[in-house]
């Protein structure tokens, strides 16, 4: 599938691709693109099932690789360094593992690599739930209150709900997000993780995450941001900085 791209900077610059986590988008790599990596040409889809991509079956690991492969060769990018977030962390890892000479350098943004499967049960019957709002105040209310955002700024959320959030038939605000893809993809989170790429990696952790992140010693460069999971959102100074200095 030729998913959904979001893109910034100049199209003959040196290319780094950007994966959201599950739920997610590609734009929020907005900021990090046009603050921080101004020199490059920044590429962020929305990965299937999510966003403005198709939500067609399956949503296995394989496909959505495959889906950044085809997305990736359409737009003539051969090699990048990809930056992934959560979800979107073990696919680069994945990417990596597979098709290693796409991936110039890799970076992990508190990586969802392998999760509980007590855990990843748990989340996949909450994505279960018809999730929606009787107005974008209240989805940005509901974000903050559930205890896994500690420094977002309100705008930061304004931003989300202006390009990830819509209006059904029924009145109700809705995620761009097809809820049966984020259940297979908490199964797929479930199952063992991908090695640790070969290439040169930086892993950015948030000190109060809920997910656990063992990095290797040697070869991986480790920052920890005093955020939880969300760090471009918790701590985008920092998670931003470390993400330049580094592709």
């Amino acid at each position: 599938m030729r998913l959904n791209v979001h893109e910034w900077g100049d199209r003959d610059a040196p290319p780094v691709v950007c994966l959201h986590g599950l739920t997610g988008w590609g734009g929020r790599f907005r900021r990090l693109a046009q603050e921080r990596l101004a020199g490059r040409r920044v590429v962020a889809p929305d990965l299937r099932g999510h966003g403005r991509s198709g939500w067609e079956p399956p949503w296995d690991v394989e496909t959505h690789v495959a889906d950044l492969l085809e997305t990736a060769d359409t737009l003539g990018i051969e090699a990048a360094a990809w930056v992934g977030h959560s979800f979107g962390g073990r696919l680069v890892a994945e990417l990596a593992a597979r098709a290693p000479e796409r991936v110039q350098k890799a970076v992990l943004l508190d990586p969802a690599l392998h999760i509980d499967p007590a855990i990843a049960l748990e989340r996949a019957e909450l994505a279960r739930a018809d999730t929606s709002f009787g107005s974008p105040d209240e989805a940005i209310e509901t974000r903050l209150a559930d205890g896994t955002l500690f420094a977002t700024p309100r705008s930061t959320l304004e931003e989300e709900v202006a390009g990830h959030l819509e209006r059904g038939e029924d009145g109700r605000w809705r995620w761009r997000v097809c809820a049966p893809m984020a259940i297979v993809a908490w199964s797929e989170m479930a199952a063992a993780a991908p090695p640790w790429p070969a290439c040169p990696t930086l892993v950015v952790v948030g000190a109060r995450s809920w997910i656990p992140v063992e990095v290797p010693a040697g070869g991986v460069e480790l920052v920890t941001v005093p955020g939880g999971h969300s760090v471009l959102w918790d701590d985008f100074d920092a998670t931003a900085q470390a993400i330049a200095a580094f592709v």
